[in-house]
């Protein structure tokens, strides 16, 4: 699919892996909006890229509804959606005097992640396959799991489950929406330098990018967003998951 004067979609575009991806797809010619709960960051995204920021919770029906509906009103019917909002507790399933995990924390966890990701994703296909095709396709979704779908380490029960679930809804929806002529496709990134790795000292920082067989560093934001970009230009891309991370499998801890 070309990206050039597309409407597209990036959640979590405020900052991270969804900000190198919106500009990305502002730089490609698409009309980008922005879906965050930073506002304050979104709102500069947006300006950055020429694009419009809505504040949305991806977790809420109406939220998600009422962002949908700002977009479509700047831009027209989505074609793009690239799921990349998400939280990341570290919390261990027994914790110190062995206090349970906390389960207001997991269930948030995985409402945020796993059902808020669903629920972009169910609301923005409904509206995309109202649109004309586009050289043989309606839409095209990329979300966002993690190479913890597969590796979890310790302290990470409840974002591996909410990964995993992204990684485990991949092929089904892609099946549920082939009809439509959308394609679904997930990103499993290992370990890149976000604004929370960036809060690292420097010597931490080397430590974990020198865990990755090649290239030893960490991913940069644009390498995802490089990703996200041939995944939408290639229309044989559907249904799988893609490990984004330089051959590493993460240890326990």
């Amino acid at each position: 699919m070309d990206i050039k004067g597309l409407p597209a979609i990036v959640t979590g575009g405020a900052s991270g892996l969804g900000k190198a991806t919106a500009t990305m797809l502002a730089d490609a010619g698409a009309k980008v909006a922005l879906f965050d709960l930073n506002e304050e960051a979104g709102q500069a995204a947006a300006r950055e890229i020429g694009g419009i920021f809505a504040s949305v919770n991806v977790a809420d029906e109406a939220s998600v509804t009422a962002g949908l509906d700002t977009a479509e009103a700047a831009h027209g019917v989505a074609r793009i959606l690239v799921n990349c909002a998400g939280i990341a507790p570290a919390i261990k399933t027994v914790g110190k005097e062995n206090v349970p995990h906390s389960l207001d924390v997991y269930r948030k966890t995985i409402e945020v992640n796993l059902i808020g990701t669903f629920n972009v994703i169910s609301k923005f296909a409904a509206r995309a396959v109202t649109a004309d095709e586009i050289d043989g396709e309606r839409g095209v979704i990329v979300n966002t799991a993690s190479v913890a779908a597969y590796d979890g380490q310790i302290g990470q029960a409840a974002y591996a489950s909410s990964k995993g679930g992204v990684v485990g809804m991949t092929l089904p929806v892609a099946r549920d929406l082939a009809q439509h002529k959308i394609r679904v496709m997930t990103v499993a990134p290992g370990i890149f330098l976000t604004p929370m790795l960036e809060g690292f000292p420097q010597q931490v920082q080397d430590a974990l990018g020198a865990q990755v067989p090649h290239p030893s560093r960490l991913g940069k934001p644009a390498e995802y967003a490089q990703l996200v970009e041939s995944i939408i230009r290639n229309p044989m891309l559907n249904g799988e998951v893609i490990r984004l991370d330089g051959a590493i499998r993460m240890a326990p801890r």
